[in-house]
């Protein structure tokens, strides 16, 4: 798993497509009981290298009813993006993950964590591509169907300041998905 680790940490498979190079940021053990696979590192995550390391990582703690140094044990939560490197900027925000690191890495990522008990997809990107045709026509109605995709997967909208909106809009998610994801963060934690 540490040559696993090292190999993606170096990968430059996309360097030339990426605005400010590669700068793979992952996190995990082959203890990792709890993958969190989310969309790509934002630019402040590519400058410190430390992932979830922003606004929308403390929101994602705060679902999750973690605190840091819960969160960044590598024996509970592996953190693994659908891109491993900040994809640039957008129009809208943050350009898409690129679509090699997933192909790439995530199964042999995933092969040596035998102890995983629940896969979190944050994110249109992580759901189509562990769903794929299971996943509903819109990321608000795979995250309402939850309960379909458990024990194995729990589909979440992504942490992010600019889903505010979508937050108040989506009620039941604060009160129904929220609570079944932090007594299913508290069950896997406490096993």
């Amino acid at each position: 798993m540490d040559n696993l680790i090292a190999n993606i940490r170096q990968c430059k498979v996309c360097e030339p497509y990426l605005e400010l190079g590669a700068n793979p940021i992952i996190s995990a053990s082959k203890k990792s009981k709890i993958v969190i696979i989310g969309q790509a590192p934002g630019r402040i995550v590519h400058q410190t290298g430390i992932p979830w390391n922003d606004k929308s990582g403390d929101s994602l703690r705060n679902w999750l009813g973690v605190d840091k140094a819960m969160f960044y044990n590598e024996d509970i939560f592996a953190l693994v993006p659908m891109g491993f490197c900040f994809p640039g900027k957008g129009k809208s925000g943050d350009l898409p993950p690129r679509k090699e690191c997933a192909p790439l890495w995530h199964n042999k990522l995933l092969d040596f964590m035998q102890e995983v008990k629940l896969i979190l997809l944050i994110g249109q990107y992580a759901q189509h591509y562990y769903l794929q045709d299971r996943c509903k026509t819109t990321l608000t109605e795979t995250v309402k169907s939850y309960r379909e995709y458990l024990p194995q997967y729990l589909p979440l909208p992504h942490p992010s300041p600019r889903n505010n909106i979508w937050m108040s809009k989506n009620k039941w998610f604060q009160t129904d998905v929220l609570t079944i994801l932090k007594d299913q963060i508290k069950a896997v934690v406490e096993d």
